[in-house]
């Protein structure tokens, strides 16, 4: 959750951090705050979006070149100005911003309270910084010895920037389960939750470890670990481009992601398959060939949008290699004691790389033995360290709250995964998975054909805008995309959606259908097809609006449905890349209508970093 941005150099500090907060702002919106050393430590808070707090502090003397930014995701206490970061230790000669979760903060807050400190806010950020407080007055510790004492005592996660007011030339750093970046320019560094914030200025950062401390001049960076034992940190250079942190002409990040997803599939492919001489290569796999071969299992652990795209890679690897797969959501998995073997291989999806509960689960997974393969977008993150092995989706970076082009990403690689394990256990007939692959190659175009339809799906939106329910529906490769499209449309509209397997619409759901209620039906997968006619039916009988996607040229569902969609077809196992791109755009458009910030919807923020 929340971002994170400190700067140290000539330069002044102010506009660097209220850039690298607005960067980062998709990482949590509730409030955002800043401080500033400058001889003082002047501090800023409020509540709200960053331009909120940009406006409260226009016309006051922001200067300075030692600073550190926060932009909240609420976890102890609501959102308001006192709950804002940075927090104050009780002399005030301290300052510390944070993403985590001290999870003995209550302990140590009474503690503190014995020794006569007060509190201000409702966070367990501030008793964080009162611990360091009282180890740097009762042992009249330098600010990082203070910081890494107070850590020892600490249970939870967190990454955090520290700055004192009589120590003005210094930042320390830490983390522990949540992401930090230094970014290196000459006499100056660059610190933050991610690299977008970093790439204007460097393109060399250091990702801090756990439980690692930086302590940071202006000219010097030093390294430590928790037990005070100097690292040698590795230096990487981003690829990352600016450009791609803007809208491009878009009116959100959200509808531009959703328009790149052809280029975005494209790039995952790249290099990494070759239809004429039959091969794919995922670099990951190469080293442990052998041991993923002979697995007796695979078990996919995600969360959100990343354990619908598992879903479909389930299908895939059972239906291609032949090999039992379970789906697990990552929260559970971790705490309900999983039966995990040597020849099991754990596959973690997730978009940004530092996925709290999927991080557990994996550390679990090591722990255990199993072999650990990560498929990630961003390069670098906790995921990708942890691993064994893994493949990056390559999409770019994703601003917008809510996944597209990931999604689609993560099943360009799942897709490739089933396909080469298929070839390594020679599961399928070689003339069908040379099909496949063609078509799967093909997969780009067909998506840019589905994005022409933007117009018709805008037109469907402006009939349904109003619905406070929705029931989606699909069968076989489509069922885990009706659960994203439901997903979708709660995210960003807060209009109630629920996804089902069609046939299980007559189990229960079917008691909600009515005339006001929207069913949207997944039908462009050729299996099942006259089940999924006869489910159409069904809602058509209780008087429901349906919406079905459907291939070009269908007649028969066209007759019944009150608004169909026509996307080119393809083979079933590729039946989800099209199939969701109308219900991005469905909800896309009823959030615009409804005037929701499709980029920032309430509630949710880009990393989930805490449990």
């Amino acid at each position: 959750m929340c971002g994170i941005v400190g700067y140290i150099g000539k330069q002044e500090a102010y506009p660097i951090i209220i850039k690298g907060l607005q960067r980062l702002e998709y990482r949590g919106y509730d409030s955002a705050g800043v401080a500033i050393l400058d001889g003082d430590l002047k501090m800023f808070k409020k509540k709200g979006k960053v331009s909120d707090l940009e406006a409260s502090v226009k016309g006051l003397n922001t200067s300075g070149n030692v600073g550190i930014g926060h932009t909240r995701w609420a976890t102890h206490g609501p959102p308001n100005d006192v709950n804002a970061h940075p927090h104050y230790s009780h002399n005030q000669r301290l300052a510390i911003i944070h993403n985590g979760i001290i999870e003995n903060y209550s302990t140590l807050k009474s503690a503190l309270e014995n020794l006569g400190h007060t509190f201000i806010s409702d966070t367990d950020t501030e008793v964080l910084v009162h611990v360091i407080e009282e180890f740097q007055k009762r042992d009249g510790l330098k600010l990082e010895e203070a910081v890494r004492k107070a850590l020892k005592r600490v249970i939870g996660a967190y990454a955090i920037v520290v700055v004192d007011k009589e120590d003005p030339n210094k930042l320390v750093a830490a983390r522990k389960a949540s992401p930090l970046v230094i970014g290196l320019g000459k006499d100056e560094f660059f610190i933050a939750s991610d690299a977008t914030p970093i790439i204007e200025y460097t393109n060399r950062v250091i990702y801090l470890q756990d439980e690692e401390i930086a302590i940071i001049h202006h000219n010097s960076l030093e390294i430590i670990n928790i037990e005070n034992e100097v690292q040698d940190p590795e230096i990487h250079e981003l690829e990352m481009k600016l450009e791609a942190l803007e809208k491009g002409g878009y009116d959100s990040f959200m509808l531009k992601e959703i328009y790149q997803q052809p280029d975005t599939i494209a790039d995952g492919m790249r290099g990494r398959i070759n239809v004429e001489e039959g091969w794919i290569k995922l670099g990951g796999i190469n080293e442990f060939q052998e041991r993923i071969k002979k697995a007796k299992r695979l078990i996919i652990v995600a969360c959100g949008t990343s354990w619908h795209a598992g879903l479909i890679g389930e299908y895939l690897v059972e239906d291609l290699a032949r090999l039992p797969v379970e789906v697990e959501y990552a929260s559970e998995f971790r705490y309900r004691n999983p039966v995990i073997n040597e020849d099991d291989v754990v596959i973690a999806l997730s978009q940004s790389g530092e996925t709290a509960d999927t991080l557990a689960a994996l550390e679990l997974a090591k722990d255990k033995g199993a072999l650990i393969y990560g498929i990630v977008n961003v390069v670098g993150s906790s995921i990708a360290r942890l691993t064994h092995a893994g493949s990056y989706i390559h999409a770019g970076p994703e601003i917008g709250v809510a996944s597209t082009k990931a999604f689609t990403g993560q099943l360009t690689l799942l897709t490739l995964l089933a396909m080469r394990i298929a070839q390594l256990r020679d599961s399928v007939d070689k003339e069908f998975l040379g099909k496949l692959m063609k078509e799967l190659v093909n997969i780009p175009d067909k998506i840019r054909q589905v994005l022409e339809l933007n117009e018709k799906v805008r037109y469907i939106a402006s009939e349904i805008q109003d619905s406070p329910n929705a029931i989606y529906l699909g069968r076989g490769y489509n069922f885990p995309v009706a659960l994203e499209g439901a997903l979708k449309l709660k995210e960003i509209s807060y209009i109630h959606a629920e996804g089902y397997p069609a046939a299980e619409m007559k189990h229960g759901p079917i008691a909600l259908i009515d005339e006001k209620m929207p069913v949207v039906v997944l039908a462009n997968n050729t299996n099942n097809y006259d089940k999924v006619v006869s489910n159409i039916q069904e809602v058509k009988a209780r008087k429901g609006i349906v919406i079905a996607i459907v291939n070009e040229g269908d007649t028969e569902i066209k007759k019944i449905a009150d608004y169909t969609i026509e996307i080119p077809a393809t083979m079933d196992e590729l039946a989800p890349f099209l199939s969701v791109i109308p219900l991005q755009l469905l909800s896309y458009h009823i959030a615009i209508m409804r005037g929701c910030n499709v980029d920032q919807p309430r509630n949710l923020a880009k990393s989930v970093t805490v449990e």
